[in-house]
């Protein structure tokens, strides 16, 4: 087989491909069985019609054209592996010649990722936030750990931004109520910002056993999108009452017995937290430094594939949140519009890191190990909630395991590009990313053997 390649574009190709006849046999073979079990013929069975009797029959073309809907798939992958081009899309495959018992030629034309160099990122510069744990971050982690130990207790006063409400809904056009759109023994914070506009206002100031009714656009249900009346009904009134700050607090909300030791446990997971985030965005800035080092075309079929990949998962998300488009979109304080011209920016940008990070996975002969491979499919799990083995199986079953290989490759050309920077802090103090390592793993260790020595 023989294979040239020309080039139509930065970004798409034309392989033209010359196959001789002899290579086709098993491909010709295979057509005459298929075509034998297709076919009835007085006399012989089915499958067992002879190849002269098919050729006879149905024409040679009928073979051929078999054939080649059997080799072609096959031809082209090799031609691709023979050709030094990385397609992104489907082929456009058309047959140019067919020299019966000679030879067969075929055209593929296909985008493809562009060429490009990288540049050199040993010593990017590159500015992190720097590792300070202050008071107010401490308070802001107590406050945050008050709040998930809070009480609610009932109050004989109106309700305020804050205040929990039990309350009924009910809605009404031109006075017919919407049997779906009422609900009983609703718990709502107030100030929470409802997509149901004009519910915070209308709650503010109201006491139990009160009665007010509200204009507004009913945001999900056959009705969606229509102006309608929401009759609320308050039945009691709670505010939330946060815990006493001191040893008891400390022995309720943690394994600590004083808040003084609580405070030091939250201030050295602080500085962990604030540790890894160096490291973060050390790889994302450094990152993102290469890449703006570097100008490569975008082939078309790749960046609508993924802008078209954004839409349905929005398409998706929208149809889950049980909301109209209007309120789905309010809810999340953004337009439709916004939100495509965001998603060609997200895709190209992704398209472009993609490619510079499988240079780089190239260049340093990055793998992935077999426990590598476990630890992603174990933390995934854990984001997704479910079982490590029944996500792996998942992934088997539909042919995923090579994207996730894919995800680990290039979060490593990632870690390598960001451990080759030179990085200092929002003070100017240089930081040592192998000590910060070190300091984590030293931490992680810790943790480990603890409840090993209890």
């Amino acid at each position: 087989m023989k294979t040239a390649v020309e080039e139509l574009s930065p970004t798409r190709v034309r392989l033209t491909v010359e196959v001789p006849f002899k290579e086709l046999e098993p491909s010709l073979q295979a057509a005459y069985k298929k075509v034998a079990q297709q076919v009835r013929v007085p006399g012989f069975r089915p499958g067992k019609v002879p190849a002269r009797i098919i050729e006879q029959r149905f024409g040679r073309a009928v073979v051929l054209e078999e054939t080649l809907n059997d080799a072609l798939p096959k031809l082209y992958g090799q031609a691709v592996d023979e050709s030094d081009v990385f397609p992104v899309s489907q082929p456009e495959i058309e047959v140019t010649k067919i020299e019966d018992g000679e030879q067969v030629e075929f055209t593929a034309e296909v985008d493809v990722r562009p060429t490009f160099d990288v540049p050199d990122y040993d010593g990017l510069e590159v500015v992190v936030d720097a590792v300070e744990v202050t008071d107010e971050d401490i308070d802001t982690q107590i406050d945050a750990l008050r709040q998930r130990f809070a009480t609610l207790t009932g109050v004989e006063r109106a309700a305020s931004s804050g205040d929990y409400v039990v309350m009924d809904l009910r809605a009404e056009i031109d006075g017919n109520n919407l049997e779906e759109q009422q609900a009983a023994d609703v718990s709502y914070e107030v100030g929470a910002g409802s997509v149901l506009q004009g519910l915070d206002d209308a709650l503010d100031g109201m006491s139990a056993d009160e009665e007010k009714t509200f204009r507004t656009t009913l945001v999900g249900g056959e009705n969606a999108g229509e102006e309608a009346d929401v009759i609320i009904n308050v039945k009691s009134v709670k505010e939330k009452v946060l815990p006493e700050l001191d040893d008891e607090f400390a022995q309720l909300a943690s394994e600590f017995d004083t808040l003084d030791e609580l405070k030091d446990s939250i201030r050295e997971q602080a500085r962990r937290n604030k540790l890894i985030e160096q490291v973060v965005q050390t790889r994302d800035k450094a990152l993102e430094a290469l890449l703006g080092q570097i100008d490569i075309p975008l082939p078309d079929s790749a960046l609508k594939a993924e802008i078209d990949a954004r839409k349905h998962n929005l398409e998706h998300q929208i149809a889950d949140s049980g909301l109209s488009r209007e309120a789905y979109f309010r809810l999340y304080q953004t337009t439709e519009d916004d939100q495509f011209a965001e998603f060609e920016e997200t895709s190209a940008k992704a398209l472009k890191t993609g490619f510079v990070l499988d240079k780089i996975v190239k260049a340093e002969d990055i793998n992935v190990n077999e426990q590598e491979l476990t630890d992603f499919v174990v933390r995934r799990a854990m984001q997704l909630g479910v079982a490590p083995n029944t996500l792996a199986q998942h992934l088997a079953d539909n042919d995923q395991l090579t994207l996730a290989m894919m995800e680990i490759v290039r979060d490593k050309a990632k870690t390598v590009v960001g451990d080759a920077a030179k990085v200092t802090d929002g003070e100017g103090n240089a930081v040592d990313l192998k000590a910060v390592y070190a300091e984590l793993d030293t931490e992680q260790a810790t943790e480990q053997e603890e409840p090993a020595e209890a």
